[in-house]
């Protein structure tokens, strides 16, 4: 079905398996929004805009005088600037006059197979599986020849659509971009619906809020650089009764890892306007006769089915057509151990092999060697952008140390921070004109370094042959990429003071570019990316990690509200958790279950773990291993909200062919003499039985579901339970 043009009725509806899409070419060749929601077949919705005189809104001129037909109430695709509309705009361009307008009418449609992709953005992907269409509508400012590109694909079995911008000056002479929007969507009527968000901060990364939609505009973005700890470029608008199981949900999740804004206006009318793109702050764009910008895609969800329904559609459609790398789901991934909570930066070769000895017997696949093996880098204050060996630590070179961890049948990861510089390196020194200072101004440290200024070719191609040179010396398995500072004191040398306003996409792109030259050239090598923890965990950044590290808080406790709000749009399988010291008083069990609602490591001493803690991980890491297909590539239910009163946190994971099932609990908070409490299951089948455990206990889905399974009482603090489902017949 997919997408579909109705010539009678100017009617382009956008099809996937349970939702319809659909937009009009109006009378006056505006493009108007009219439906987003359960499957219509091709029905004409136009019938739902009522034409009304709205007073002191202002009516286009070729309306001739039409009081009731006035952009600031019309449902549109991509919204006007200074067209009457009064609302928050999808576009504000100063035009080659000194203008500010942009009045866009359809020119043309073109409907093709396959799916739209980006030249300078990444952007997700149609693989063999997918039946995939694409839908181009093109807007034309006739005044200023501003021309803009709506860009639309559908992926029908997977029910999303995705969105993209392209914009480009068909006159003689520049024009400025000012504020350009990837998405605007207008419901007709919003007064009843919430808005879901993953606010945070350093430590506290995608808590959980929801709000009612009130006449305001609600703002959701960043401005630091990046995607940021305290937000998320990921937003829910659903019904005031949505609940995980039940009620509209509309998921609107952005491809993008710089600077962010997403806009929920509740009108004068009740009528919703949602806008997502880049943030327009300190944002502005020359664009040249012939040149084209493209703004990043957003890609859209709906269901019926709540909060869970519309997590299932993204970590499907994510856990397969946003990364290539194989280790989405052709390699399994290790069990790995990180050199950081073990040594800091105070370490040598001889003390990294006796750690991989120690975590060999844990049940560990991977070494991997943090902070403090390059440069002049004994502690934060320097040597940052130095990237070659310091062979004080480790002597023996890396190709031999590298060798030495293979011997051990175990593999070697490395860890690198790119986009920075300390005052105190040989790079510095060297090229201190490659770094983002405002001239005549001190530049604003944070963690004792400074930002690269990645818009810069010669620092992209610095990076891309330095980090490569690395890679290519010895067998590298594993990279962690990190980035430890928001971004501050905004400027490029190279470019002139008028331009400025282009570097903090200019930095994205080049960081773009240099990702695409180094992970997307090094298939066998599985990255991981990290923000101080989960700073920059979006879309896209997973386009080239199959993985991100979630937090730099590593309490199991504060772990569940992380995981929680984590994944109701990240699949489990993006989730970088290890086991650490963090939170002395919890057991190592109960460590390593939260730890499996991810990816699964330790970031600890190894030396230091007693043969009896050693056997525990090893047990641990092989139930990882066990359980890996489940948790991988399972469907993911949240069983209980730990954001709300309770006695434990559970979640569970099914299997697509709903043969096995694992249910997780924490208790996190014993009450004396209080009641029995039960764990309900989900996604099973009704009728077939499930043996627990492997044990002569077997129930059926509908018991299970229905009434669930007790939770032991007298147990110590924080205890945790897996409960392992397997089918036995129906």
């Amino acid at each position: 079905m997919g997408i579909v043009f109705n010539s009678t009725t100017k009617t382009i509806t956008l099809h996937t398996k349970n939702t319809s899409y659909q937009m009009k070419i109006g009378n006056l060749d505006y493009l108007l929004h009219l439906y987003y929601g359960p499957s219509i077949s091709d029905a004409d919705m136009s019938y739902q805009i009522m034409q009304y005189d709205r007073g002191f809104s202002g009516n286009p001129y070729e309306s001739r005088n039409a009081r009731t037909f006035s952009l600031d109430a019309q449902p549109q695709e991509f919204s006007t600037q200074q067209q009457g509309d009064f609302r928050t705009t999808s576009i504000e361009v100063v035009n080659s006059d000194g203008s500010y307008s942009f009045h866009g009418k359809v020119t043309g449609h073109q409907i093709t197979d396959g799916k739209y992709r980006l030249d300078t953005l990444p952007a997700t992907f149609q693989t063999e599986k997918d039946t995939a269409s694409t839908l181009e509508v093109t807007l034309l400012d006739a005044v200023s020849n501003v021309e803009v590109a709506l860009l639309y694909s559908v992926f029908e079995e997977a029910d999303i659509i995705t969105r993209a911008v392209r914009v480009k000056n068909l006159g003689s002479e520049a024009i400025h971009l000012k504020k350009i929007m990837s998405l605007c969507l207008d419901f007709l009527n919003g007064a009843d619906m919430d808005l879901v968000s993953l606010p945070g901060r350093y430590g506290q990364e995608r808590q959980v809020e929801r709000q009612h939609m009130t006449h305001h505009i609600h703002t959701i973005g960043s401005v630091r650089g990046s995607s940021s700890h305290q937000q998320n470029p990921f937003l829910i608008l659903c019904g005031r009764d949505a609940t995980e199981d039940y009620g509209r949900c509309y998921g609107f999740s952005l491809m993008y890892s710089g600077n962010f804004l997403a806009e929920a206006e509740l009108d004068q009318y009740d009528q919703l306007r949602l806008v997502m793109g880049i943030n327009p702050k300190q944002f502005v764009y020359e664009l040249k006769p012939q040149e084209v910008f493209e703004g990043p895609e957003v890609v859209m969800a709906f269901t019926e089915h709540g909060f869970t329904g519309l997590s299932h559609l993204y970590h499907d459609f994510y856990r397969t057509n946003l990364c290539a790398s194989k280790f989405v789901t052709e390699v399994q991934r290790p069990v790995l151990i990180n050199s950081w909570e073990a040594a800091f930066m105070d370490f040598d070769d001889v003390k990294l092999v006796n750690i991989a000895k120690a975590a060999k017997n844990m049940g560990v696949d991977l070494l991997v060697m943090d902070d403090g093996w390059f440069g002049k880098r004994d502690d934060d204050n320097s040597g940052l952008g130095d990237w070659y060996v310091n062979e004080d630590k480790i002597k023996c070179g890396l190709h031999r140390l590298v060798e030495q961890i293979n011997e051990l049948d175990m593999k070697f990861g490395i860890w690198f921070e790119p986009e920075m510089v300390s005052e105190d390196s040989n790079l510095y020194r060297t090229h201190p004109e490659w770094v983002m200072q405002i001239p005549g101004r001190h530049a604003v440290r944070s963690r004792n370094q400074l930002a690269l200024d990645m818009s810069r070719r010669d620092v992209q191609d610095y990076l891309i042959e330095s980090i490569n040179s690395i890679l290519d010396d010895a067998d590298i398995y594993y990279v962690k990429w990190d980035i430890n500072r928001s971004l501050a004191d905004i400027w490029s040398n190279e470019l002139p003071g008028e331009r400025q306003g282009e570097v903090y996409h200019r930095y994205i792109l080049g960081l773009y570019r240099v990702m695409d030259k180094i992970i997307k050239t090094h298939p066998d090598i599985l990255f991981e990316g990290c923000s101080g923890g989960g700073g920059r965990y979006d879309p896209g950044m997973l386009h080239y990690y199959p993985q991100y590290w979630v937090s730099d808080n590593n309490n199991p406790i504060d772990r569940l509200k992380l995981h929680y709000g984590t994944s109701f749009v990240y699949p489990t399988c993006t989730m970088g958790a290890h086991i650490s010291d963090s939170g002395k008083f919890i057991p190592l069990e109960t460590k390593a279950v939260v730890a499996m609602c991810g990816t699964f490591g330790y970031e600890l001493d190894a030396t230091h773990l007693n043969k009896k803690q050693q056997k525990i991980c090893r047990k641990q890491s092989n139930l990882f291993r066990k359980y890996y297909h489940i948790i991988f590539k399972g469907d993911y239910y949240r069983l209980t909200n730990p954001f709300e009163p309770g006695n434990m946190t559970a979640w569970q994971h099914v299997t697509k062919n709903k043969k096995e099932s694992l249910i997780s609990v924490v208790v996190t908070n014993l009450t004396c003499n209080g009641p029995q409490e039960y764990i309900r299951a989900k996604g099973l089948l009704p009728n077939a039985l499930y043996r627990v455990n492997g044990t002569e206990e077997v129930h059926s889905g509908a018991a299970l579901m229905n009434a669930g399974l007790p939770i032991p009482r007298e147990v110590p603090e924080y205890t945790s339970f897996q409960f392992h489902l397997t089918k036995t017949r129906e």
